[in-house]
């Protein structure tokens, strides 16, 4: 698989990562343990070297997991984890005080059986902690070898530019697809501007734009999805348009959906590394396959005309996750 370069920031990673969140997390029940390792053994095998975790993943598990499985090759991959949650735990609200990120730091170090995070991103912007002290404690730790590069995710532009000026941010991570494309509005000139490279998550819009979701989909209770206004099932049957006008194109270039939809955002720029997420070896193989379809300018250009003239219905985070976002 082609190799990208962060932004400026001389990190080296596949086109293409593996967000891991959904092997222990969000996504219904957590896939057995063996099945999710030879899942991760597989898509390195196949030519992914970045990886993506959080200690929210669980909380713990999936960093717990990445550790056992990527060991064998730990020097040959990226791992990013991410810090800023309450005692790890997405329902407890942001703590991104720096003992906090401390202790994040060297616990994930335990959990991941690793020296050395690569890429420690900051989970979601904590209001109550300035930006130039989150950048501080993450500066230190990259001076103590703990870490080698620093990350936000979901932030807003001031935060950025405040962040960069004090520890030179590698990447931003937030969501982004043909789904969703408000980034393009600031975030992505931005990041440009500065030289920060892009890791989109949900960049095949939660599994929607794979056409395997409609609107007789039911999820398992604790399926994140449920929640989602986007995912009511009156908005999955108006955002069908989209998927079956997504199948059109993908069989018109001998692909499927995913594939397209992946590789629309490879297109985009050359420091965009997409981190699709799956918990079955086939979609795993699917998605890879999308760094080889190749899209010409003038299939850019058609997909964004024909996805333009149909508005997607419904936000993408219900009302009280909406407030933790482009801070």
């Amino acid at each position: 698989m082609e190799t990208r370069i962060v932004g400026n920031s001389g990190l080296a990673v596949s086109a293409l990562g593996l967000g891991c969140m959904g092997l222990s997390y969000g996504y219904g029940p957590a896939t057995d343990k063996q099945n999710a390792i030879g899942l991760i053994r597989a898509a390195f095998d196949k030519g992914v070297t970045f990886f993506d975790t959080a200690e929210a993943y669980g909380p713990f598990a999936n960093e717990e997991l990445l550790g056992e499985a990527l060991q064998p090759f730990r020097d040959r991959v990226v791992i990013a984890t991410k810090f800023g949650f309450q005692q790890g735990d997405s329902t407890k609200g942001l703590d991104s005080r720096p003992e906090r990120i401390r202790q994040v730091a060297d616990e994930a170090l335990k959990r991941l059986r690793t020296d050395r995070i690569d890429l420690f991103y900051q989970h979601r912007v904590d209001p109550n902690v300035p930006m130039e002290e989150v950048a501080g404690t993450v500066k230190e730790l990259i001076q103590e070898g703990k870490v080698n590069h620093f990350g936000l995710s979901e932030a807003g532009v001031a935060s950025i530019r405040k962040a960069h000026a004090v520890q030179p941010v590698a990447a931003l991570q937030s969501e982004y697809s043909l789904w969703w494309r408000e980034p393009e509005k600031e975030i992505l000139p931005t990041l440009e501007e500065l030289g920060i490279g892009f890791v989109p998550f949900s960049p095949l819009g939660k599994g929607f734009l794979t056409g395997k979701i409609d609107e007789n989909t039911q999820f398992d209770k604790t399926d994140f999805r449920n929640v989602v206004p986007r995912f009511s099932e009156e908005n999955r049957k108006a955002n069908q348009k989209l998927v079956d006008l997504l199948g059109e194109l993908a069989m018109q270039r001998e692909a499927t959906p995913a594939q397209v939809a992946l590789a629309w955002l490879l297109a985009q720029k050359p420091w965009i590394v997409p981190i699709p997420g799956t918990t079955k070896l086939h979609r795993l193989e699917e998605n890879i396959g999308a760094s080889s379809v190749e899209l010409s300018a003038e299939d850019i250009s058609q997909i964004d005309d024909a996805f333009s003239a149909i508005p997607v219905q419904g936000d993408r985070y219900p009302a009280h996750l909406q407030k933790r976002v482009g801070n």
